[in-house]
């Protein structure tokens, strides 16, 4: 069997200001559930009565969910786009409205900083993560700390 070849984008290739949108996730009611009786098992994200009840008003998806749905868009994008060599973390979590059932959820990544290793061929890549629904009201927003290799023979 051949060996794949990564595709890795190289540091090089981003700009300040340089913006990506993608994604079209659509969240369920049973996706909701199942997340959160596994991971998150408050009564507003397992309920649909009781949720009711709730600040939500009804059933709605757990803020880490919507982390892990994001994260399914990321690399749904990376796969047509080329490969990232990791990264070490995000900051400033934001969940900013709650997510429903139903709702149809996509990403816009813009590129804020860019710092080249001074003793490693990497770069690193800071983008503002917004997440929306379907009716562009941002529910999330994160910063991204992508690292990516330097140099143009990084794409091979």
């Amino acid at each position: 069997m051949a060996e794949k070849t990564m595709e890795f984008i190289p540091f090089e290739r981003f700009e300040i200001g340089q913006v990506q949108e993608f994604g079209a996730y659509e969240v369920t009611k049973e996706e909701v559930i199942d997340f959160a009786s596994k991971y998150d098992a408050q009564f507003f994200h397992l309920d649909e009565e009781a949720a009711k009840q709730s600040l939500f008003g009804g059933l709605c998806a757990s803020g880490w969910h919507t982390c892990a749905m994001t994260m399914a868009m990321m690399v749904e994008n990376l796969d047509r786009t080329g490969r990232s060599l990791g990264s070490p973390g995000i900051d400033s979590l934001r969940w900013l409205k709650p997510v429903y059932p139903g709702e149809v959820l996509s990403v816009r990544m813009e590129v804020i900083d860019l710092t080249a290793s001074k003793s490693r061929p990497i770069g690193f890549v800071k983008s503002k993560v917004t997440v929306s629904n379907q009716d562009g009201v941002p529910v999330m927003e994160f910063i991204s700390n992508g690292i990516f290799p330097r140099g143009e023979g990084a794409a091979s």
